[in-house]
């Protein structure tokens, strides 16, 4: 037996609807604030991460999948979403659009990481791109649509972090102050952080090894090596977030493992997620469409893990399912009416179900049971003679003869005034 690769999941058909849920959720909430969605490839030129993501970055030295087109061209398959918005961006002169550019995409990602609980190799992210405006209010509209999807799916103990990373030209200065401070330190580290010293010494801030946290407890922070620029947008961010009601607190480590982040950074948080604990985030990358080729533009967006959000959905915010209607169809007669009838009945928009391979009563009424079925409609060869069905009721087991004629039309009325009892959890 071929079975599936380590780190990919199947999302089963009992998990589905825990799914739409959440993606129904995320298209509603970008579509309140004028978002619209794009879809980007699942594969792109490796060239678009290593000069987006950063070459130094653990994504592109570990974890991305990576592999030779026939035509000797080195393609990989995405491991976020934000390269490829912007290459289609480029590519396609959004620019040109006198509009701000509001995108937002939802789709499977991939990375060679160690699989864990809501962490594998193929997952799924909802994000979003707002192209082509500096104003500090973009960023509070980018994280209060963050807060408000995350928030209205019920989630437990989220919490917002903020920090900024300064602008590009204040980041060298900082890095040779945090450097000094590493290196008197350098002992302590562990050996990834000790090889990030060289390439990203901001990386150690993000470490989750606790050894290597308690190290850099009292390690300079770039909040405290702002320019006034960067200083003064990020106090009218935090100003608009405040104003709006969204609660953040202040964490001078959060710095982005990507290299295209300035000035605002954010993440939220569930402590119901253990180390790992991040839910979303997202920040400011006013010189990635330039580095890319694109026209100068200023950016800000976020990915969410949907695999971590399903995880985290609370059982009483689960979706609704519809409840089938049953047709028990048996015998030679019968089989044919109720063939007749439960396309009818998906014709006029009800949900109906019946197994072809169940041949007495007694086996379809326990597959109606079964599918949790709102009514079972009996047709055998007696009834079809008779010109009548049964609709019983399957809560109840009240049950009711209907003509045969016109049978789908009454049974789909009765099914839509059962309003609420239609649906399930």
């Amino acid at each position: 037996m071929i079975r599936g690769i380590k780190g990919v999941k199947d999302i089963l058909p009992d998990e589905t609807a825990r799914w739409q849920f959440v993606e129904q959720h995320a298209r509603q909430t970008a579509g309140l604030y004028g978002y619209r969605e794009i879809r980007i490839p699942i594969f792109e030129m490796t060239d678009l991460f290593a000069r987006s993501i950063g070459a130094t970055t653990d994504i592109v030295e570990k974890e991305m999948y990576t592999f030779q087109d026939r035509d000797g061209a080195s393609l990989t398959l995405r491991p976020e979403g934000t390269a490829g918005a912007v290459r289609a961006y480029i590519e396609h002169n959004l620019a040109a659009d006198p509009l701000p550019q509001k995108l937002y995409y939802l789709g499977p990602m991939f990375r060679h990481e160690r699989p864990q609980a809501g962490r594998l190799r193929q997952f799924h992210q909802f994000g979003v791109e707002f192209f082509g405006t500096a104003d500090p209010r973009a960023d509070v509209e980018v994280i209060a649509l963050l807060w408000r999807f995350l928030s209205g799916l019920g989630l437990p103990d989220l919490a917002l972090e903020m920090n900024s990373l300064g602008l590009a030209e204040d980041r060298p200065a900082f890095k040779a102050v945090l450097l000094r401070f590493l290196k008197e330190r350098e002992s302590r580290l562990c050996s990834n952080c000790r090889r990030r010293m060289e390439t990203n010494p901001l990386r150690v801030l993000d470490c989750k090894v606790p050894e290597c946290r308690a190290a850099t407890e009292d390690a300079p922070r770039l909040t405290d090596h702002l320019s006034p620029e960067a200083r003064r947008h990020f106090d009218k961010v935090l100003g608009g977030l405040s104003l709006i009601g969204v609660p953040y607190r202040l964490n001078p480590r959060l710095v982005r493992g990507l290299d295209y982040y300035t000035l605002t950074a954010f993440e939220v948080t569930s402590s119901q997620l253990g180390a790992q604990n991040a839910v979303g985030a997202g920040g400011r990358y006013d010189g990635l469409v330039e580095a890319l080729g694109g026209p100068k533009t200023p950016a800000i967006g976020f990915a969410v893990g949907l695999e971590r959000v399903t995880l985290m959905l609370p059982q009483g915010n689960t979706p609704s399912v519809q409840r089938s209607v049953y047709v028990a169809a048996f015998g030679e007669r019968g089989s044919s009416a109720g063939l007749t009838l439960v396309e009818e009945l998906r014709a006029l928009g009800v949900s109906a179900n019946t197994d072809y391979r169940a041949t007495s009563l007694k086996a379809h009424l326990r597959q109606a049971d079964r599918l949790r079925s709102i009514y079972a409609v009996i047709v055998g060869d007696e009834e079809v003679s008779k010109d009548f069905l049964v609709v019983r009721d399957m809560d109840t087991k009240q049950q009711e003869n209907l003509p045969l004629k016109g049978a789908a039309q009454s049974i789909a009325l009765r099914y839509r005034s059962d309003g609420e009892r239609a649906f399930s959890r």
